[in-house]
């Protein structure tokens, strides 16, 4: 299994109308195989000194995948092509981590 998170950050004011985009996409994604979680998270500030807050322009993915060869499937599904194509103009930029467990 690998983890996936996956920070976007937005054009201000779209976050909204991306996440309109992205909760039609997630059914998609959730039916491929090898998906074992995909969802989008926004910051829930607390008062814990340590955290990190992503900002109101940006959408964090947490994902679970079986394997290496499912999210490179899943990166080439025509679903995920369409889906660039509407969200194109909200995103300035996608920071992506692959992460194991230990």
């Amino acid at each position: 299994m690998i983890h996936v998170i996956a920070t976007i950050q937005l054009a201000p004011g779209t976050r909204e109308a991306f996440l309109d985009e992205f909760l039609r996409l997630t059914p998609l994604v959730r039916a491929e195989s090898g998906c074992i979680e995909y969802g989008a998270t926004v910051d829930e500030p607390t008062s814990h000194h340590a955290q990190e807050l992503v900002g109101e322009n940006a959408v964090v993915v947490v994902e679970k995948w079986a394997d290496v060869s499912a999210l490179t499937a899943h990166l080439q599904a025509p679903h995920m092509a369409d889906y660039r194509v509407r969200v194109k103009n909200f995103i300035q930029g996608v920071k992506l981590r692959v992460l194991r467990p230990v």
